[in-house]
C-alpha cells in the first residue's frame, strides 16, 4: 500500500542557505545547527494509486497510477494519514521541515549539493525548463540516500507550521507552536530552479490545493 522507506540515520547538519547565497532569500536565515534522531522518509512521493487505495478517489490534475498525488491539502493529507495508520497500524506521518531538509541534503552522505542530489537540477528534478506537468515518481537519479524527487516534480508538505528561523542550536525542532501557513519544500514541475533548491522555504495555509502540490511520507 505505501512504497519503500529509506532509514535515515540521525546527525546534525547546517540548517538554511549554508552554500547557495546567490540564490537565496531572507527566511533561508541564520544558518542554524540542528540535531535529529534518526527516522524513515518515503523514496518516493506518495503516488496516485497509493491516494486511491486508501481514499478511494483520486483528486489529482494530472492523472496516472505512479504520478505523484497532487491537489491535496495539508488537511486532506492529514485525513489520508489517520486512515493510513488505522489500515496498517503504524505512525506514518508528514515530516517536519528539518527532517525534510536533511533527508534532502543526503542526511549524514551529504555531498552539499544545491538540489538535491545534484549541482544540476536537470539530473534530479522535473521543473520548469524541462516539464509542463507531473512525471512518474523515481524517473530522475536519486540523491545520496537513494530518495527520488525531493528537487522538482511536486512540492511537498511537511509537518511545521511557517515561522522564521533563530540562530540557536536545536535538537528535533518542529517549527512554531502556532501559525497561518504550513510548510512545503522542493520545488515543483511549474517552478524556476531556485525554487527547488534544499534550502528554499513555501508555505501556504493547510486548505491549499494545486496541481503542484503533494507530498511524502516520514515514519
Amino acid at each position: 500500500m505505501i512504497g519503500e522507506m529509506i532509514h535515515i540515520e540521525g546527525g546534525t547538519f547546517t540548517m538554511g542557505a549554508s552554500e547557495q547565497s546567490r540564490d537565496s532569500y531572507d527566511d533561508e536565515y541564520p544558518v542554524h545547527q540542528v540535531t535529529l534522531n534518526s527516522y524513515s522518509i518515503g523514496k518516493y512521493e506518495v503516488t496516485q494509486l497509493q491516494w486511491k487505495q486508501v481514499m478511494g478517489s483520486n483528486p489529482s490534475y494530472f492523472k496516472g497510477d505512479n504520478l505523484p498525488v497532487e491537489n491535496v491539502s495539508w488537511d486532506d493529507v492529514q485525513k489520508f494519514i489517520n486512515k493510513l495508520n488505522a489500515l496498517t497500524g503504524k505512525k506514518y506521518r508528514l515530516p517536519t521541515e528539518a527532517e525534510w531538509e536533511y533527508a534532502a541534503r543526503g542526511g549524514n552522505k551529504s555531498q552539499r549539493y544545491e538540489y538535491s542530489g545534484s549541482h544540476s537540477i536537470s539530473d534530479v528534478g522535473w521543473y520548469t525548463d524541462n516539464s509542463n506537468n507531473t512525471h512518474a515518481v523515481g524517473t530522475k537519479s536519486p540523491n545520496e540516500l537513494g530518495i527520488y524527487d525531493m528537487s522538482g516534480n511536486v512540492w511537498e508538505w511537511c509537518a511545521d507550521w511557517y515561522g522564521a528561523y533563530n540562530s540557536n542550536a536545536q535538537t528535533n525542532p518542529k517549527g512554531p507552536a502556532t501559525g497561518s501557513d504550513r510548510i512545503y519544500r522542493g520545488g515543483s514541475w511549474d517552478d524556476y530552479a531556485r525554487y527547488s533548491r534544499v534550502s528554499y522555504r513555501g508555505s501556504s495555509t493547510p486548505d491549499f490545493r494545486s496541481s503542484y502540490l503533494g507530498f511524502r511520507l516520514a515514519l
